[in-house]
């Protein structure tokens, strides 16, 4: 990695009339040819920032950097840097696939041959050179994230935002879009890439910020997140127990020593009449130690283990530690 690509120093933006800063305080930056996730819940501020990176959104302070270049003082030239993929499909509907490419590489002010072979060369690399005359509603969700990524990459941009890229995709188009956004770190592009996919987010970024109420609450690798997380190894226990039951047994599991955290994994409460449920313990100590306490304490509360399996923590787990259970 070389210089820095995005830099964003004690960035703040206020929106008239909102009791308080979208972003507030904001500071990180990305290698050039990294592969940046930022994460955070519905309303932390992501959007605004990348909208503020992409220079449709004007900050309140703080200095925003894209390509060495300042986003207010060089907004047109920023553009010229950067490519944005939305996560909503926004391709021309009365172009074909090749037009498509073809009329945003003139767009930027890319030459006529040149913008005509990138757009051969990228329909070849995301696999479209069959759909090159297709219009956008005669393609399935994942060519056309396919075609949205090559279009934002006729140009050649230093920095590419990817909003969601795999959302609603099958297996196979997901795979294949991960394998290019790893194709395009290899060639030196950088990427900021903002998921709600916790494995996505480990599998593909070099480093993740995790951001909340417009403030940065981490900033590591995946796995160094992961790392810090108290009690970094699981236990998870399915149980058979009386009805109402359930609390009870979490708080007891969680008095257990070595445990750090115990609750009900998400989609997995009580069931079958509230008489099932499983319980994740995240534990400082050996998990395997833990395991005939847990089981002699829920025999002691009259529950009876289904089911015993021992794991590790996620960065799923790391973003709820920091960012809370709640709904947003």
């Amino acid at each position: 990695m070389g210089r820095t690509a995005v830099e964003v120093v004690d960035l703040v933006k206020r929106y008239p009339k909102a009791k308080g800063n979208a972003v507030d305080g904001l500071s990180f930056s990305v290698a050039e040819g990294e592969v940046f996730g930022l994460l955070g819940p519905n309303g932390a501020g992501k959007t605004t920032t990348v909208g503020v990176l992409t220079t449709r959104v004007v900050p309140t302070s703080g200095t925003a950097r894209v390509a060495g270049l300042d986003v207010r003082a060089d907004a047109v030239a920023v553009c010229a840097k950067l490519a944005v993929v939305p996560q909503r499909q926004n391709l021309d509907r009365s172009l074909g696939v090749r037009d498509n490419l073809v009329f945003h590489a003139a767009y930027h002010g890319v030459g006529r041959a040149e913008r005509n072979r990138r757009a051969d060369e990228l329909l070849e690399r995301m696999g479209l050179t069959d759909k090159a005359k297709a219009v956008a509603d005669d393609l399935s969700g994942g060519q056309a994230q396919r075609v949205m990524i090559a279009r934002g990459l006729m140009h050649s941009p230093e920095v590419l935002f990817l909003d969601e890229p795999s959302t609603g995709l099958d297996p196979q188009a997901r795979l294949f879009v991960h394998d290019q956004i790893s194709g395009l770190r290899d060639e030196g592009v950088t990427v900021v890439l903002t998921t709600h996919d916790m494995d996505e987010a480990h599998k593909l970024s070099d480093r993740i910020g995790i951001v909340d109420h417009g403030r940065l609450l981490a900033l590591d690798t995946p796995d160094a997140l992961v790392r810090s997380l108290p009690g970094s190894a699981t236990v998870e226990i399915v149980a058979d127990h009386g009805p109402g039951a359930a609390e009870t047994l979490r708080v007891a599991l969680a008095g257990l020593g070595g445990v750090a955290r115990a609750e009900t994994p998400p989609g997995r409460g009580p069931g079958e009449n509230g008489t099932v449920s499983a319980f994740r313990l995240s534990v400082v100590t050996e998990p395997a130690a833990l395991l005939a306490p847990a089981v002699d304490l829920l025999g002691r509360h009259g529950a009876t283990v289904r089911d015993v399996s021992l794991g590790q923590a996620t960065l799923e787990d790391v973003f709820i530690d920091l960012t809370g259970r709640d709904l947003r």
